[in-house]
């Protein structure tokens, strides 16, 4: 099986595993930037692993729609594209996909950087951090990467060190329905597939901003899975971008990416 057809396994097939894990994780007590974060500036990776991501994946910044961030990605070119999915030692590499949400997040960010400008950001389910990185790059005062694989982490130091960034705190736990921190941006792209998944993260996302008035972007080309649920009414289009054709052809055909401001009506109220 090419990876191309594991891809959309892995998005169509094996979404409810990842959604599984994502629910079975119980969030931390607090998010405080010090005590979650499992890596940070100075921290080694294993050398086994690096060698492996470096490897097995390829060094790109073309085909996405921010060609300033470069990537490392799993692409026709790399060998697990061809290999069978279980050959891969790491579990899914969701982390190793640039999806169209991400995508539309990181250059909303390039192009608009007093959106988090001095500020502090929380990427939740960064995969390979390239929003983080946007955020980074345009001058955010604090930035937190969130994913519950911890190869995702690896992955994001790997990429951090090709943009001559110093790495960002990371943290793999399971953070929807922890203690709301206070952020003054969380963005996320991609991650409503699951509708259990989707409904923990409205409710999180409705508390941070009922207590900490956090703003809330959201990147989504516009799946059936996310237009059809609940929170859908009350999303607001901030802009939306139209695929490169690399992109197209990798997700199906998908021809553009939004990004979504988050305002439930109710934030005020009880959650």
């Amino acid at each position: 099986m090419a990876f191309r057809g594991w891809k959309w396994l892995l998005l169509l097939g094996r979404q409810n595993t990842f959604a599984k894990a994502w629910r079975s994780r119980r969030g931390v007590p607090s998010l405080r930037w010090k005590r979650c974060c499992h890596w940070s500036a100075g921290k080694s990776l294993d050398p086994e692993v690096r060698a492996f991501l470096e490897e097995n994946t390829e060094v790109t910044s073309s085909g996405h729609l921010t060609p300033e961030i470069r990537l490392r990605l799993l692409t026709p070119r790399c060998r697990f594209w061809r290999e069978k999915p279980d050959l891969w030692p790491y579990g899914d590499p969701f982390w190793a996909i640039y999806w169209p949400g991400g995508q539309a997040l990181s250059r909303y960010i390039l192009d608009n950087p007093r959106i988090v400008k001095g500020r502090s950001v929380l990427d939740l389910g960064s995969g390979c951090g390239a929003t983080a990185i946007a955020a980074v790059m345009s001058g955010a005062s604090q930035v937190l990467a969130n994913d519950i694989d911890p190869i995702a982490g690896m992955a994001m130091i790997l990429n951090c060190e090709l943009n001559h960034l110093n790495p960002f705190p990371i943290t793999i736990k399971n953070i929807i329905n922890s203690e709301a921190g206070n952020w003054d941006l969380i963005v996320l792209g991609d991650m409503f597939y699951d509708e259990q998944l989707a409904d923990g993260l409205h409710h999180w996302l409705r508390k941070c901003i009922r207590i900490q008035q956090t703003e809330v972007l959201i990147g989504d080309p516009g799946r059936h899975q996310f237009l059809s649920h609940s929170i859908r009414s009350q999303l607001h289009k901030v802009i939306e971008y139209s695929l490169p054709e690399y992109t197209r052809q990798e997700n199906n055909g998908l021809t553009s990416s939004i990004v979504w401001s988050y305002q439930p009506s109710n934030s005020l109220e009880n959650c």
